[in-house]
């Protein structure tokens, strides 16, 4: 097996934030209100607060690039820092489609290197699992983490560095 790297994300205090986007429940309705900084440790930061105002319950951040070949990868690696809470890691083959492919994180307050198993990513579109295969793709074009436990909540998520491997 190979030990090529890929980098997708790799922060530091001159990182541009302008192909990243948050989204939130505003967009049904919701009060929810997340953000995303380089903080003064040069991380990626994305905090917030869910509400579950409204019917309302999510906020993500989400990266859009050019196609990224991923045929020689088994999976993508975070190097992250969480609050204890469960997040969602997206990814979407092709931008324009609806549905994601997820794996779920339980982060533990400490820097975290996670491992997720591409082949292993199921597909999702507004939290309902659906029946056509996990991802096996050649190539994806969008990261994201969600957070949205069905708790009203604060959080907060650091990224360092976002791999494949």
């Amino acid at each position: 097996m190979s030990d090529a790297t890929q980098i997708i994300v790799d922060f530091n205090l001159n990182s541009e934030l302008s192909n990243w986007k948050i989204v939130d429940d505003v967009v049904m309705g919701g009060r929810s209100n997340g953000n995303f900084i380089i903080n003064k440790d040069g991380h990626g930061e994305f905090y917030g607060t869910v509400s579950l105002e409204n019917n309302g319950g999510f906020s993500s951040l989400r990266h859009r690039f050019s196609l990224l070949e991923i045929t020689d990868f088994k999976e993508v690696i975070l190097k992250i820092k969480g609050d204890g809470k469960r997040y969602q890691f997206r990814v979407k083959d092709k931008s324009s489609d609806y549905h994601s492919f997820i794996s779920s994180i339980q982060t533990n307050g400490e820097w975290q290197t996670v491992k997720v198993t591409l082949s292993e990513m199921y597909p999702a579109f507004r939290g309902r699992k659906l029946s056509i295969g996990n991802l096996a793709s050649k190539g994806i074009q969008e990261i994201a983490f969600l957070i949205g436990n069905k708790t009203a909540e604060n959080f907060k998520l650091e990224i360092d560095k976002i791999y494949l491997r």
